[in-house]
């Protein structure tokens, strides 16, 4: 018998239904025969892309996505708030071309998110893509996380699918970053799979969502705000150890000039939200509480409504957190019809944050793990990359004046 909230067992996974976030336990052998993954469904045992199928003879009938989360410099991301997934492809090393892959994961992507695109009679032959994702730091548990439709509805045909150019010791390379969707599908149920894999993926077992994105590409996304709007030191800031180097790398740019950190705080903003307009970063002795005004514009291109926004910048160390005076400070200078941006290399402490979401004060909290997590999707993956960046778009200045500590 298994428990609720236990991994279904190894010995039971060839005729599992596929829960979302349910654990699938993996074997105890010692060697590749205890993945999960080809126990539950007739796919490989290695590598991010497995399939039943041939890619080479166009006859896929099954994706399984795997990502164990863990390579800062392919950072796959789920925003369960949204239902958008980030996935990168198979290209990882310099030497090969985009679509020539030992997997052939990129080719998979590129004849899928083309077939997106076209009409329905296309789509009825973009298989189903399953993500799975690393369970826990030890074993070869995998956790279900959804069923996947490629592209997502406010995104355009030449955003879903985009070829990134990366380098690796000074050689160049592309690979893919895919955005997919996943679908409100709770449960996938075996009977479904058995007739994905003899090749009826729209026979009557077939999930409502994947019938309604073939037939019309509607996207019934599987959103999941969260409960917990108050984030911890933990997840405010960088889990690993590349991720808090390059933070060091960036307060150490801006050493003894902090005041310069506030343009690099407004471009992190605008990498972060594009449809930011003009920005004006204040004066010090002026800016009474304000490190940089600026407008975000809402809306379609031709009518678009202009929202203002102060966003206050600060580069602190890593034991050190944004208190309830810097927020208040903050809060108190937000005018009716105006938001808030707070942007820290550190971390908000618990009480000024508890303070901003239970009062609904609309302020976005951007912490030193989101501003690795921007960097790194932006392709500055490690401490070299964003020191390069940061002495190319913030010099360093002559100052012969008193240098200040971060307040």
């Amino acid at each position: 018998m298994t428990l609720p909230g236990s991994p279904v067992p190894f010995e039971a996974l060839s005729r599992a239904d596929l829960v979302i976030d349910a654990e699938y336990a993996g074997g105890r052998a010692g060697n590749a025969s205890d993945d999960p993954l080809q126990r539950l469904l007739p796919v490989g045992n290695q590598g991010g892309f497995r399939y039943s199928g041939s890619p080479a003879r166009g006859s896929v009938k099954l994706v399984v996505l795997y990502t164990s989360g863990g390579n800062p410099d392919w950072p796959d991301a789920l925003d369960e708030k949204t239902g958008l997934f980030t996935y990168y492809g198979d290209n990882r090393t310099p030497g090969g071309l985009l679509h020539r892959t030992p997997r052939s994961g990129n080719l998979i992507l590129q004849r899928a998110f083309e077939a997106t695109h076209a009409d329905d009679t296309a789509r009825r032959e973009v298989p189903p893509f399953l993500l799975f994702a690393k369970a826990g730091a030890k074993g070869r548990t995998v956790s279900f996380r959804g069923l996947l439709a490629p592209g997502a509805a406010n995104l355009a045909a030449d955003d879903d699918l985009q070829a990134i150019w990366r380098s690796t010791g000074g050689k160049r390379f592309q690979n893919y970053r895919a955005h997919f969707t996943v679908l409100n599908v709770p449960v996938i149920d075996r009977h479904w799979i058995d007739r994905v894999l003899a090749g009826e993926p729209l026979a009557d077992s077939c999930p409502r969502a994947w019938s309604e994105w073939v037939r019309g590409r509607a996207y019934d996304a599987l959103v999941a705000p969260a409960t917990q709007v108050v984030r911890s030191r933990a997840d405010q800031t960088p889990a690993d150890e590349t991720g808090r180097q390059m933070l060091a790398t960036m307060r150490q740019h801006f050493e003894g000039r902090w005041t310069d950190f506030e343009a690099c705080a407004v471009e992190l903003w605008r990498m972060m939200a594009p449809n930011t307009g003009t920005t004006m970063v204040t004066r010090a002795s002026r800016d009474f509480g304000r490190d940089a005004v600026g407008i975000y514009h809402l809306g379609p291109v031709a009518d678009r409504i202009p929202l203002d926004f102060a966003l206050e910048a600060k580069c602190y160390a890593p034991d050190k957190s944004v208190g309830v005076r810097e927020t208040s400070r903050l809060i108190s200078r937000i005018r009716h019809r105006m938001f808030g941006v707070l942007v820290t290399t550190s971390f908000v402490h618990d009480q000024a944050y508890r303070e901003i979401r239970e009062d609904a004060h609309p302020i976005v909290v951007i912490c030193g793990r989101d501003i690795v997590d921007l960097l790194r999707a932006k392709g500055y993956g490690n401490p070299a990359a964003v020191a390069a960046w940061l002495n190319s778009a913030f010099p360093a200045r002559m100052d012969f004046g008193w240098a200040q500590d971060p307040a």
